[in-house]
């Protein structure tokens, strides 16, 4: 699937093409964001994409930050492969500004979960929900104990929350059914680790990559869940050792780009093939990103922000799109 979309069609060219050599589709820019971002949430509720919290340049210092609790809306009408009008405009705030948060969507809603109330410190157990219809969030039980840079997916109807940090890396699994409002116990990661990836897909869970208490401790572990048997098994690692990636399913294969690390950010896009146990190499990003998401709809894969550098001392206005 994924070789049959290797070109960007003239609208797309339109807005600046940076066409990658190296792996397999092309990278394109879109609309700037209204606020550089970064260690923020993405998520998508049919063509609107959402960047939730994160940091943002604070006061006359950009290298000074502080958490915003803004949540940009991308509202265009996406036909084939571009992003409509482009305009971003301003949706309700989070309860509070937090940064590294785990997001999902179910039910034309955004799930957000844990984060830090300090610069990638400070963990909190909130836990909401946003409406897009009512523009309003809505307070659900908290965690049941707090902690930030937990990966979420949905799976079966729940929420699956893994892994993260409260001081140190956890592996902890928590399942959050919005049917009853409560929160189970599933089995832990076999490694704990926070700023990984997770994703569903042919009824398993997949955890990819993250790191064991900071980017000097990064991991290439690839881990799959089976609710059925609620155990972990572990699949092909990663090509590269990464944290703080966007992680997402497209076309049928579950893509890790960008990251983190102590020298640098990654350029690196990597696809994961659930179903061969087997990875391969993609276009990479035209400039290291990590501390965002990434969304898919259509036919394009959207990323939005993100920071440039290892570190939260920058942020980046970019929209990237892939194909």
């Amino acid at each position: 699937m994924l070789g049959a979309a290797t070109a960007i069609c003239s609208a797309v060219l339109a807005v600046g093409a940076m066409a990658q050599t190296g792996g397999l589709g092309a990278w394109s820019s879109g609309a700037q964001l209204p606020t550089p971002r970064s260690e923020d949430a993405v998520a998508a509720v049919g063509n609107t994409i959402y960047v939730i919290g994160g940091y943002a340049p604070a006061g006359p210092h950009p290298a000074a930050l502080d958490s915003t609790g803004a949540v940009d809306v991308d509202e265009p009408l996406v036909q084939g492969f571009n992003l409509g009008t482009g305009r971003w405009s301003d949706r309700a705030p989070l309860p509070r500004g937090l940064n590294h948060l785990g997001v999902t969507t179910l039910g034309g809603k955004i799930y957000a979960f844990g984060g830090f109330d300090q610069q990638n410190r400070d963990p909190v157990a909130d836990a909401s929900v946003f409406d897009p219809e009512s523009d309003a969030w809505t307070a659900l039980p908290p965690l049941p104990a707090p902690r930030g840079a937990i990966a979420v997916a949905v799976l079966n109807g729940k929420i699956h929350l893994v892994g993260g940090r409260d001081t140190h890396s956890v592996g902890t699994h928590d399942v959050f059914d919005p049917a009853t409002n409560r929160y189970t116990t599933a089995a832990p990661l076999p490694v704990g680790r926070d700023h990984l990836g997770l994703v569903a897909f042919g009824g398993k869970l997949y955890a990819i990559g993250g790191r064991i208490d900071d980017f000097d401790h990064n991991t290439s572990y690839v881990d799959a869940y089976d609710p059925v048997t609620n155990r972990w098994t572990a699949r092909t690692p990663m090509p590269s050792q990464r944290s703080g990636m966007a992680v997402v399913l497209f076309h049928d294969r579950i893509l890790a780009i960008g990251g983190e690390r102590g020298g640098g950010t990654f350029t690196n896009n990597e696809a994961y093939d659930p179903q061969t146990n087997a990875w391969s190499v993609l276009a990479p990003l035209p400039q290291g990103r990590h501390g965002t998401g990434a969304v898919v709809i259509g036919d394009t894969l959207y990323l939005p922000a993100g920071a440039p550098v290892n570190g939260g001392s920058k942020q980046t206005d970019t929209l990237l799109m892939f194909r």
